[in-house]
């Protein structure tokens, strides 16, 4: 079905425009469906509406069994992300002007986990390997009586790698993910990152071996599809081969 954008202002002066735009959504319901298969829907929207408003005007209005997963809608928590027109973005920062409301917009599940239902991957599998990279300070002897002090210069060293929402956006957007379960994924390498650089941590050595797996860091193919898809663009690429210097280098 083509898209059919139709403005109405309504006839009011200073009206803001608004169009019938067509949302096409990957629905999947394993109760009833072998695999994925599109639906379209029709949306009244302005320009400037995220897809998360068109998908929420097709949630509460016109089929309320579209699920998808949503929480501060600001681009913060990062549980919204989705493939939009075949890239995968959060759906509370994308704008429909941005992404050709001309067009049907697409809207798919994350690739590589798996999926549940519609909009909705299981995310155990992504966190399974956060958790395993230790994504916390480690550090010895008597907890300090105040803070501990770091000076600007140590700060921004893995001041780009504090900025991850884990959205996921990053690792489903791997080729390698795609093909191979077991890799631990772009995400999980920044999350590793952000501690083995950071100058009070004493567990670089610890997560340097870990990520020394044949599934780890190694499995990088430097396509930046990881970078490219970061909705706060951080340098993910050049994070992973920090890391991979890191380890041919002994030094952090």
């Amino acid at each position: 079905m083509t898209a059919t954008v139709e403005e109405k202002t309504e006839g009011k002066v200073g009206a803001v425009p608004t169009f019938t735009v067509t949302i096409r959504v990957a629905r999947y319901n394993p109760e009833a469906d072998t695999e994925p298969h599109f639906e379209d829907y029709q949306v009244t929207a302005h320009a400037t509406d995220r897809v998360l408003d068109a998908l929420h005007q097709i949630k509460w209005e016109q089929d309320g069994s579209l699920s998808f997963r949503r929480s501060c809608a600001h681009g913060v928590c990062g549980s919204d992300a989705m493939r939009i027109n075949g890239k995968n973005r959060l759906a509370c920062k994308t704008l429909i002007k941005d992404v050709n409301p001309d067009k049907p917009i697409t809207v798919e599940a994350i690739k590589g986990l798996p999926l549940e239902k519609d909009l909705i991957v299981d995310m155990e599998p992504f966190f399974d390997a956060y958790r395993e990279v230790m994504p916390f300070l480690v550090t010895t002897g008597n907890e300090p009586t105040r803070e501990r002090i770091q000076s600007q210069k140590d700060r921004d060293r893995f001041d780009d790698t504090t900025k991850c929402i884990l959205c996921a956006a990053c690792t489903t957007s791997c080729p390698v993910f795609w093909n191979d379960g077991q890799y631990f994924g772009p995400a999980a390498i920044v999350n590793a990152h952000r501690f083995i650089f950071d100058s009070r941590d004493e567990g670089g050595s610890q997560r340097l071996e870990i990520l020394n797996d044949k599934e780890g860091v190694w499995r990088c193919r430097t396509t930046f599809n990881c970078t490219d898809a970061c909705p706060r663009g951080i340098q993910v690429t050049q994070a992973i081969q920090e890391v991979k210097r890191a380890l041919l280098t002994s030094r952090f």
